[in-house]
């Protein structure tokens, strides 16, 4: 995750929550946090105090337990309670057990981030990601009663195009991809380039192989792609690495459909860790032959 900061007038409080929902996307800016509020606000307003109060939860869990004030305000604990809270709140109906449940999870969340930076440190070689979204959506899934299938949606390939972004915050309408998007360029360009080409290349690839056309321009073939490339899209001198990243997320997606509860971001997690892997492992033999040579 990015950890850049930016100055802006917003109490701590409010940055740090906004920071949590910038990384879903991988940033750190309040502005865009802003966009993907309201993204969250304007088209699914039964979903906001969810993903608020995951974010909360994960906020107040990190600042009880001592975290690094730093990590706490570039959202670094939040950004899974946004997740959680809107899975929770989209898979199960609004009960008095709802929010406690919410707000656990999140507070999980928040301390399985901090096991996972204390023990690999910030330049690890396998990040969290959304891991535990995965693993406590996962959970909450398989006990909760499966949803309807989704409605037929129009088949407009900019709206698919938007709805891939929108999918990142489990939403399925073009306006909040939309915004989402606008939230991207203001906080970083050429990211907002490369998480649009992955919700392209994410359903198109999808419609070529035959993929379910509904579920295609509901933007579910796009929204892995699109976080797979947004999480190496600062390597701007290799831009290889954001194309195979997303390459392998579309190549990945297919085997998480025989799960018994969705894949959620797991795509995106996997191709970012076998690339990762990749990585380390190509530099190790030019490292050995460099001291080779220098004997």
């Amino acid at each position: 995750m990015y950890t850049k900061h930016f100055v802006n007038p917003c109490p701590d409080w409010a940055t740090a929550l906004l920071n949590g929902f910038s990384q879903v996307l991988l940033q750190c800016n309040p502005l865009c946090g802003l966009c993907c509020l309201l993204a969250i606000l304007l088209t699914a307003p039964d979903l906001i105090g969810g993903a608020l109060l995951g974010a909360l939860a994960g906020l107040l869990t990190a600042q009880r337990r001592g975290y690094t004030r730093s990590d706490r305000q570039s959202g670094l604990y939040s950004y899974n309670g946004v997740l959680i809270g809107l899975l929770l709140s989209h898979a199960l109906p609004w009960t008095a057990i709802l929010p406690p449940l919410i707000i656990a999870a999140g507070g999980l969340s928040s301390m399985l981030v901090h096991q996972w930076l204390k023990r690999t440190g910030p330049n690890s070689l396998l990040p969290a990601y959304t891991t535990p979204f995965v693993l406590l959506g996962w959970a909450a899934l398989a006990m909760s009663e499966p949803t309807a299938s989704s409605t037929a949606v129009d088949s407009n390939p900019l709206f698919a195009l938007a709805r891939g972004l929108g999918q990142i915050f489990l939403l399925d309408q073009p306006l909040a991809g939309v915004l989402i998007a606008l939230g991207l360029l203001i906080a970083n360009r050429y990211a907002a380039a490369w998480a649009l080409l992955g919700s392209a290349l994410g359903g198109s690839v999808a419609l070529l192989v035959g993929a379910e056309t509904n579920a295609v321009f509901n933007g579910l073939y796009g929204f892995n792609a699109a976080l797979a490339a947004l999480a190496f899209s600062q390597t701007r001198s290799q831009p290889w690495r954001p194309l195979l990243a997303i390459a392998l997320a579309i190549l990945l997606q297919p085997g998480f459909a025989h799960l018994a509860v969705p894949g959620l971001t797991a795509p995106f997690i996997l191709a970012c860790w076998l690339l990762h892997v990749g990585i380390r492992a190509s530099r190790q033999p030019l490292a050995h032959g460099s001291r080779r040579l220098h004997r």
